[in-house]
């Protein structure tokens, strides 16, 4: 695989519910993160002495987090809403090369800075609340 844009990372959040997703404008940073517990088995049997883990046994989840400038109304307000109305809405995460990330997040913290001198920033959380889908990139 070559080397990708970073900004070919996008963040995508269906605006209404009907499967419509939009860009989350503004962003400079984007990050996805998959993370699986595992299920520790080890007993007094366990060959060696060696650990063993119960395979798809633990809990699996992912976070995303972005930051950026404000560039869009639209989706900065949905972000708004989605965090004080507690929403865990659909969003997409297409990353290059490998493929889309779809399902529920929630968004768990969501902090606005600024200085005097320069624009105002934000940044996002995000934390999966349900099963995700994956597609491969083709």
């Amino acid at each position: 695989m070559t080397a990708q844009n970073g900004k070919d990372l996008l963040i995508k959040v269906d605006m209404t519910g009907d499967g419509q997703f939009q860009t989350v404008a503004g962003l400079r940073a984007t990050r996805i993160a998959f993370n699986a517990e595992s299920v520790d088995v080890t007993s007094l049997e366990s060959q060696g002495g060696w650990r063993e883990l119960l395979g798809g046994a633990g809990v699996r989840s992912a976070t995303i987090t972005g930051s950026g400038v404000f560039k869009d109304e639209q989706t900065d307000e949905r972000a708004r809403q989605i965090f004080f109305d507690g929403e865990t809405p659909d969003f997409q995460v297409i990353i290059p090369d490998f493929g889309n990330v779809e399902g529920p997040f929630q968004i768990t913290s969501i902090e606005y800075a600024g200085t005097f001198d320069g624009e105002a920033t934000y940044e996002l959380s995000l934390a999966s609340a349900g099963a995700l889908l994956f597609t491969a990139a083709v």
